[in-house]
């Protein structure tokens, strides 16, 4: 079995906003994805010139774990997220998903 990488890229086009929404990050939602099945999760800000750009990378244990948290949490995980941050409001989300080879 190997592991996944699942990556959550956001930009955010004001920077004002980008306080409250890692300490939403910060306050719950990593640990609820944590508690979806992930084993560890890294918040990376990226160089990207002009705008915010982050990537919130979750490893899970394996592809069974990873399918079953996209089932049964993220649902309502991106929900919320999209609820209080959402792309009318300047922020943009894409997602990645990869195996660890080594």
């Amino acid at each position: 079995m190997s592991l996944i990488a699942y990556t959550v890229s956001c930009t955010i086009a004001d920077e004002g906003k980008v306080a409250s929404w890692l300490a939403w990050l910060r306050g719950g939602h990593i640990q609820e994805v944590i508690a979806g099945g992930a084993q560890s999760a890294q918040i990376v800000r990226l160089d990207s010139g002009t705008a915010a750009t982050y990537e919130i990378r979750y490893i899970f244990p394996d592809r069974k774990t990873y399918d079953a948290y996209i089932r049964d949490h993220a649902p309502c995980l991106r929900e919320d997220g999209l609820k209080r941050f959402p792309p009318e409001d300047g922020f943009s989300y894409s997602r990645s998903l990869g195996e660890i080879l080594g």
